[in-house]
């Protein structure tokens, strides 16, 4: 048997690892169906394949490297699937591949993609950068909710005992805020009025 055209039809689940057993098929179609998982790296075994057609499927995971050892491979597609990850090395037979084999995979990167590996988006908010920044940030709100807070308190406790005691007690607090003010009122005068 030289080949195996699977093509178009509704086969599902993983592609078998014992396809790569099949050391003498030239040519392997499994595209246009609705097979998942990664590529099996099993594949690499096929070394007198000439054609390998895994396009329009649900395949994911990357491109296993072993299958540049492929050296007589002359149509190569995994198009139309969730791979991610790079490319194969541009190396062996795999040079000759355009962007074609490929395509309809967003996640994958590399030459002959036009999409490069080095990330261009922005990070994402949650760096440990951005964490520390809104860590600052809280700290900043605390400490003023704090301070606000303790003043209030300070000043309510202040009226409560002004309150809540005696008059006599009162009037004794508060001619001695009277004359510390006075005091330093009149210190400060006299620097002012020095001749």
């Amino acid at each position: 048997m030289s080949g195996i055209d699977f093509s178009c039809n509704r086969l599902t689940g993983e592609i078998p690892l014992e396809m790569g057993q099949l050391n003498g098929l030239h040519s392997l179609n499994l595209s246009h169906n609705q097979f998942t998982g990664p590529i099996p790296i099993t594949l690499k075994n096929l070394s007198l394949i000439e054609s390998l057609d895994l396009s329009y499927n649900r395949l994911n995971g990357t491109i296993p490297s072993e299958l540049t050892e492929l050296t007589y491979v002359e149509i190569f597609s995994v198009a139309h699937n969730n791979l991610s990850g790079r490319t194969p090395d541009m190396k062996f037979q795999f040079a000759v591949f355009n962007g074609s084999s490929y395509e309809g995979n967003a996640l994958l990167c590399r030459a002959p993609l036009s999409k490069s590996c080095i990330s261009t988006t922005p990070t994402i908010p949650t760096t440990e950068e951005e964490e520390e920044k809104d860590d600052n940030e809280d700290n900043r709100v605390s400490f003023y909710a704090s301070f606000v807070g303790s003043y209030f308190v300070f000043l309510l406790g202040t009226v409560l005992v002004l309150y809540f005691t005696s008059e006599r007690r009162a009037m004794c607090f508060f001619h001695v805020v009277d004359s510390w003010c006075a005091f330093y009122f009149y210190k400060a005068r006299d620097l002012f009025d020095y001749k």
